[in-house]
């Protein structure tokens, strides 16, 4: 999208607070001016010092300034807080897009596409131009969408009790019926289309060359007691799936059956990441656990990284120096940057909701979606 990089400014984390010491004395404390007098003069060192505070500390925080992010900050430049989106290096916003009502729950970049798409629970699917930046199409999907995904020249929507399907190719539109409840998740592999549902079950329809019937249903997975709302794939023809029962379990997509269950989350499982021999889950409960393979051939966790709140999204890429990084999307409408695999933070996003969705794309881009239904366009620097 041809919109002007916008400049970083690092800002260093510094403690603001002014130092108190006190003097130890054997002779009693003695007041010299009335309570009155002193009230006011304490009144007049404080907003003494924090006129002084503002004045000398710009932008020495790492959190954002909230009356900032509402345009209503009377401090401007003077202020400690931070008036950027993001704090760290290397990262740029390219452009926002808030044509989107509520809130924006999927995002994809079909291969060989210039066209971004994005759902959302406003019950649309648009279409922007990457050149430009501006929505070409929208298309009303008739119930909120709470996934997306791209499969060939197929941008396919999650909604209530089926997914629609649209060949951005032939402009040829497909409904897929039989997920019980809304469709929360979905994943491909195999020109197999998997889809999690709110009633526990993983659905799977098989590509087909039939202009008529160009997915057919495969199977039904059963396993979880509660909704599906994350997939992911993994080596050796394997799928994991997280739930709001708080398991997470591997299937073979081979003979398409549950190889074992994990347990380790005591909150909804919300992301899966396979990066490299690990499998990567995150949870409400405010942990990301990393999970190895054992001698036995199955997995349990080996590492364990703390979030202060829950972890809503998460999502791994590479920047543009080949620098491994994970992105944590809180609900404390935070994401936190970790460099991989020593987690040391890196940065943070920040928006005025939940981020619910961090996409990877091609040249160094990212895109986020978030609760107030913005679509951001996010660059890696070199």
């Amino acid at each position: 999208m041809n919109t002007s990089v916008a400049s970083i400014q690092v800002r260093d984390t510094r403690d603001c607070r002014p130092s108190l010491a006190v003097r130890r004395s054997n002779k009693p404390f003695k007041v010299e001016r009335n309570q009155t007098q002193l009230q006011y003069t304490l009144r007049n060192s404080s907003l003494q010092w924090k006129r002084q505070s503002h004045s000398d500390a710009k932008s020495n925080s790492s959190q954002i300034c909230k009356y900032w992010m509402n345009g209503n900050c009377v401090y401007g430049d003077r202020c400690w807080n931070l008036h950027s989106w993001f704090h760290g290096e290397h990262l740029s916003v390219l452009t926002r897009l808030n044509e989107h009502k509520k809130i924006v729950t999927g995002i994809t970049l079909p291969v060989g596409s210039d066209k971004l798409f994005s759902c959302s629970t406003d019950g649309t699917l648009r279409m922007w131009d990457c050149h430009t930046g501006q929505c070409v199409h929208v298309k009303n999907l008739g119930d909120e969408a709470r996934c997306l995904i791209s499969m060939g020249p197929w941008v396919i929507a999650g909604i209530r009790n089926a997914i629609k399907a649209w060949n951005i190719q032939t402009d040829t539109e497909v409904t897929l019926d039989g997920p019980k409840g809304h469709v929360l998740s979905m994943f491909d592999c195999n020109d197999t289309l998997f889809a999690g549902a709110m009633d526990g079950v993983i659905y799977a329809w098989r590509l087909s060359s039939e202009a008529n019937f160009p997915f057919k249903p495969l199977a039904m997975l059963n396993g979880h007691s509660k909704a599906v709302v994350c997939l992911t794939g993994g080596r050796g023809d394997k799928m994991y799936s997280g739930s709001i029962d708080h398991s997470i379990k591997v299937w073979d997509l081979n003979t398409l059956q549950c190889m074992m269950t994990l347990k380790g989350h005591t909150d909804v499982v919300t992301s899966l990441i396979c990066w490299d021999q690990y499998l990567l889950s995150s949870s409400l409960d405010g942990t990301v656990k990393v999970w190895g393979v054992t001698e036995k051939e199955t997995l349990e966790v080996v590492y364990t990284h703390n979030e202060k709140n829950g972890v809503v999204r998460m999502n791994g890429m590479i920047d543009a120096k080949g620098k491994h990084t994970l992105f944590c999307s809180s609900n404390n409408h935070s994401v936190g940057l970790y460099e991989m695999p020593t987690f040391e933070a890196r940065g943070r996003l920040f928006s005025k909701q939940e981020i619910g969705v961090i996409e990877e794309g091609p040249h160094g881009l990212f895109f986020t979606g978030d609760g107030t239904g913005l679509l951001t366009v996010w660059k890696w620097l070199a």
